[in-house]
């Protein structure tokens, strides 16, 4: 079995780009505000969510593993 992910996205920087909904369609979804959500906050980990996360143009997006916490993205410096 692989990792497991929390992802949240922190909606007072999220601009409602949608680059997070062009790279994983079935993982998130904007409200009325144009405001992404995770539609699932504890998933699998997944090249397409990993991308989401990248290709956010305010890294709105945050990715820690499920249990430990540790930072998948951003990295920590």
């Amino acid at each position: 079995m692989g990792d497991r992910w929390h992802v949240e996205v922190d909606r007072s920087v999220c601009i409602g780009s949608a680059q997070c909904l062009h790279h994983a369609p079935g993982a998130f979804r904007l409200d009325s505000g144009r405001q992404s959500h995770p539609v699932e906050p504890d998933t699998d980990a997944s090249e397409q969510v990993l991308a989401a996360a990248e290709g956010c143009p305010v890294e709105a997006v945050a990715i820690t593993l499920l249990g430990s916490g540790e930072a998948v993205f951003p990295p920590e410096e």
